[in-house]
């Protein structure tokens, strides 16, 4: 490729800046090192059902530009939450306690088909053979016609990219990774590095159950626990489906969960869940367990160190070999919603709108 405009990431934002791109009549091409789009969205399915692995929710009150995109999509809203009580996990041989569910202010909403319901739909906005999945960047180099990238497939291949501009749709711990050249601030890339990246710590289990029963029970399906393995636990069943689906937020840290095997996390889970809603939880049909922080293309070493937060990170210096050339537009960019799917979208779309307000300003 040459010329145009080069977006490393296929995740909401790298996919919702490429529309935004495609409708401007600007050429671009995307690289994902992942041999799938979607970044931190991750959906499983079984038998038709898709359970959200990563991202899952977002809030329509206060997230109204993300809401209305939805809604341009023709996607479908489901109501996080359902009626019954709440239980509170003190003690593994205590039975839980029983409180009135309490209502979430904002309301929280998830998608109908899992959160990939948006990022297929982003991605059938952009020509398939504008995404290159499997293409690490290993490198970004100043040339005097403008920008080389040099990306890597699995296999060892080294595949170059020249384009006009730079959009980093990737954690920015992760872009700190990339080499350079002439190299960024010292100062920049140490700031990026110790950004949290949204997810990087948490590691997620979903149950799949055939049978409704958390209504029987008169049970919401959320709950909290001091026990574990599964702090936080909810309800994230799919209305006249039949089955009941859980997840859970696993609060062991990421080094000390990596000392059991997966299957017996999943079995700590499984034993949880029993314990928590009876004989009926012990048996799901169908698993999973996704630990973001064992995924190389989400965390770096230090996002194991580092306590969640959303620190908001420092753009390309605006003077400089690089000013002008490189724009960060993935969540944790997002001075409104950094770490979450709304951060994703509102700093694309700042992003490309800026970008393209400059481009026609310099024409």
């Amino acid at each position: 490729m040459t010329g145009g405009v080069i977006i490393i990431g296929a995740g909401v934002s790298g996919l919702y800046a490429a529309t935004l791109l495609e409708k401007a009549g600007v050429d671009y091409v995307i690289l994902e090192a992942r041999n799938r789009t979607g970044g931190r969205v991750l959906s499983s399915e079984v038998s038709g059902l898709y359970v959200d692995m990563g991202a899952a929710w977002f809030w329509p009150d206060i997230q109204t530009d993300f809401a209305q995109l939805i809604g341009q999509l023709g996607l479908s809203v489901i109501p996080q939450g359902r009626p019954g009580d709440l239980l509170y996990e003190r003690y593994a041989d205590t039975p839980a306690q029983r409180f009135p569910a309490y209502e979430s202010s904002p309301a929280s909403f998830r998608l109908k088909g899992g959160m990939q319901a948006l990022t297929a739909a982003l991605k059938r906005q952009v020509p398939a053979h504008k995404i290159k999945q499997g293409q690490q960047v290993k490198s970004i180099i100043r040339v005097e016609e403008g920008i080389e990238v040099l990306a890597q497939t699995e296999e060892g291949e080294e595949i170059s990219y020249a384009g006009d501009h730079i959009f980093l749709a990737l954690p920015p711990a992760l872009a700190a990774n990339i080499a350079f050249s002439p190299a960024l601030p010292e100062a920049l890339l140490s700031h990026w590095r110790k950004i949290p990246t949204w997810m990087a710590p948490h590691a997620k289990y979903v149950a799949v159950y055939s049978t409704d029963f958390l209504r029987a029970q008169r049970l919401s399906g959320d709950a909290s626990s001091q026990t574990g393995p599964m702090v936080e636990i909810h309800d994230v069943s799919e209305p006249d489906s039949g089955k009941t689906v859980v997840f859970g937020f696993i609060g062991v840290p990421a080094k000390s969960r990596w000392t059991v095997s997966e299957e017996r996390l999943k079995q700590f889970c499984r034993e949880q869940l029993e314990r928590l809603f009876g004989p009926d939880a012990a048996e799901p049909e169908a698993e999973f367990l996704k630990d973001w922080a064992a995924d190389p293309f989400t965390a770096t070493e230090s996002d194991l160190l580092q306590e969640v937060g959303h620190t908001l990170p420092e753009q390309i210096p605006a003077r400089g070999e690089w000013a002008g050339k490189i724009t960060g537009i993935a969540s944790e960019w997002s001075p409104q919603f950094s770490g979450y799917l709304a951060g994703a979208v509102d700093s694309a779309s700042d992003g490309i709108q800026n970008w393209l307000n400059g481009s026609l300003s310099a024409r």
